[in-house]
């Protein structure tokens, strides 16, 4: 999920958080995994906020650089 900065702090990313959720849920999804950089500390306090917990850490190679990330989960 990402809004453009100017649109960030609106409530605009909850919203299209939460409507994601509820829809996967109505799927019979119990839960769910997102990905963040883990040097993108606004986005991961994003989804602390939204209930997320960070339940692993990676890395992944972007072009020629290799940038560590952390999966955040949430159960039903």
């Amino acid at each position: 999920l990402y809004l453009r900065p100017s649109y960030q702090g609106l409530g605009i990313g909850r919203r299209l958080f939460t409507a994601a959720r509820r829809d996967l849920a109505q799927s019979g999804l119990k839960s769910m995994v997102v990905w963040a950089l883990s040097d993108n500390e606004p986005s991961i306090e994003f989804y602390r906020a939204l209930g997320g917990k960070a339940v692993a850490r990676s890395s992944e190679r972007f072009g020629g650089k290799v940038l560590d990330k952390v999966a955040l989960a949430w159960n039903s």
